[in-house]
């Protein structure tokens, strides 16, 4: 009797603890859009770990590519999650002036680059380095 209420409490307890760890898996996003930033004040590529970090911390951001030394920030996102505007507004919350440029699909996207949105990562360049650091942002690293 003692076995049975034994492995019963444990089955009870391991469904318990699979269930709450299922409502914390993030399910990727995907991209049905692609956002073109124009983005301004990112000097390296501590900069672009910054904003890509950002971005994707939001929900329905699917992947980022930021070029550095041209100002762009491409970001694909799912329209049903997110607008582009918001993700201007998370490039300029972390301290980087942003906004909107351009709207395409993920089909447009292709036919410009030649590839899907993150199959490739955009240049990155430079680095803060040394105790200057910030990256245009006026923060002290």
């Amino acid at each position: 009797m003692k076995n049975r209420l034994f492995t019963a409490v444990i089955i009870v307890a391991a469904m318990t603890l699979l269930a709450v760890l299922a409502f914390h898996v993030r399910i990727g996003a995907t991209a049905d859009s692609v956002a073109v930033l124009s983005t301004k004040g990112m000097t390296c590529g501590s900069c672009s770990s910054t904003i890509s970090k950002a971005l994707e911390a939001m929900k329905g951001v699917a992947a980022t590519e930021i070029d550095v030394e041209g100002g762009w920030v491409v970001v694909g996102y799912d329209t049903k999650s997110v607008k582009p505007e918001s993700l201007a507004e998370k490039v300029s919350s972390v301290g980087f002036g942003s906004n909107v440029h351009l709207v395409l699909t993920p089909e447009q996207f292709r036919q410009i680059t030649g590839r899907d949105i993150g199959a490739k990562a955009a240049r990155e360049s430079g680095c803060c380095g040394g105790k200057g650091g910030g990256c245009g942002t006026g923060k002290k690293s």
